[in-house]
């Protein structure tokens, strides 16, 4: 799924409520900071395996004035990651109508599965964005998926840092440097999918690699 810019609407209070920190407003467009994929699960209330067996254009709200519209998507929950203490099953997850509002367009066929991660409102419901960690799930490492178990919440006290050029160097014990755009030009690379950020029993965090091992070697730009 893309997380490139998108233009942004007025947005009704409540979705301006919801969006998280790493969502920027700026000049009426909605933009994505990069995120490690272990970042954005740390910083989901709900992170599910499902597929999608259909859509509904719904109003956004229940204000006659609201003229926004928010897609429900029903799905069918496979398993449960993080959100337990929430919600026990899910079966809709809402999202902006527009692409220019941050929404997120899924196949809803019932049968491609997603990795999904998103927002729990006060009613209950599940509420998904452009921002968050949302993947099909063939598209995820072996690494990625036995993460998702509890390996990435291991590290959520962790800071993990994106590295653009060198030098590059971490400037506290619990950080880790994220390097795949300096070394592949792409954020998703090899680091995003084969590492997790784990802090250790000291309080310091180091790279953890998981599954098999990638096809590159991960290169520590901190050492020397």
């Amino acid at each position: 799924m893309s997380r490139a810019a998108a233009a942004l609407g007025p947005l009704p209070a409540l979705l301006l409520l919801l969006l998280p920190a790493r969502t920027a407003l700026l000049a009426g467009a909605c933009s994505c900071a990069p995120a490690h994929p272990q970042h954005l699960i740390c910083d989901a209330a709900l992170v599910i395996r499902a597929k999608i067996s259909s859509e509904k254009v719904v109003p956004a709200s229940d204000n006659p004035l609201d003229t926004h519209k928010m897609i429900r998507y029903e799905i069918k929950q496979i398993k449960m990651f993080k959100g337990f203490e929430k919600v026990k099953d899910v079966q809709y997850v809402y999202t902006p109508f527009d692409s220019s509002l941050c929404g997120v367009k899924l196949e809803a066929n019932n049968k491609k599965q997603y990795l999904l991660t998103g927002q729990i409102l006060n009613d209950g419901k599940v509420y998904i964005h452009l921002c968050n960690y949302i993947e099909p799930w063939d598209d995820l490492s072996l690494s990625q998926k036995k993460s998702l178990n509890q390996r990435y919440q291991m590290g959520c006290g962790c800071k993990i840092t994106t590295c653009y050029m060198v030098p590059c160097s971490i400037t506290a014990p619990n950080e880790c440097l994220w390097t795949d755009w300096l070394i592949e030009r792409k954020l998703y690379g090899h680091q995003a999918k084969h590492y997790a950020c784990i802090k250790r029993s000291d309080g310091t965090c180091s790279w953890y690699r998981g599954g098999p091992p990638p096809e590159k070697d991960f290169i520590d730009i901190s050492e020397p």
